[in-house]
């Protein structure tokens, strides 16, 4: 049986949800958690209401959020559902998740990590290079992770590589690899 979510009155099928942050351990006696953002939307965490918590092995749950707020390295969530150090531990590393349609739209150029996942990425030629399947942020910048025949590549995450980006069509415009710097290339 497939599990539902209700936002505003719209029920949404369970893979409808984007991952805003990760559990990183019990904070206090009193059930709050210490949270990682995974999120650049201003606001997005201090204004939760709900959220969904889902763990690696599929365990999840859905909680109202009672206090949040950051104290300069991340954030301390209290939830409705815990109120020990024991009952989070269960879901110490789990990811907090929020239904898709409460994200607002990318700024106009910008687009989200979860909408470039899973992109089929071509040069301008047409030469499918493979899928980009993960985003690694590095001090310097943002590297794409793709995969495909010829092996993992990775692509500088700057406009100056990039043609296009079709989230609809469900891929990535690149200028041929050989222009890519090659300090990148794997």
């Amino acid at each position: 049986m497939e599990s539902h979510y209700i936002v505003d009155g719209d029920v949404m099928p369970e893979t409808e949800f984007v991952t805003i942050g990760k559990i990183v351990k019990p904070f206090g006696v009193r059930g709050q958690v210490r949270v990682l953002s995974l999120t650049d939307v201003p606001g997005r965490l201090e204004n939760l209401d709900e959220v969904r918590i889902e763990t690696a092995s599929g365990e999840s749950l859905v909680t109202k959020v009672s206090d949040v707020h950051s104290d300069g390295r991340s954030y301390l969530f209290r939830f409705q559902a815990f109120s020990s150090p024991e009952e989070v531990a269960a879901f110490r590393g789990a990811w907090l998740k929020v239904p898709l349609n409460t994200v607002p739209p990318a700024p106009e150029g910008h687009h989200y990590q979860f909408e470039l996942i899973g992109l089929t990425v071509k040069e301008e030629s047409g030469k499918v290079l493979g899928v980009l399947e993960e985003v690694i942020e590095t001090p310097a910048q943002h590297l794409f992770v793709i995969r495909g025949q010829d092996g993992e590549l990775l692509l500088p995450a700057f406009k100056k590589w990039i043609q296009k980006v079709d989230i609809p069509g469900q891929e990535m415009i690149v200028f041929p690899k050989e222009e890519w710097s090659g300090d990148y290339a794997v």
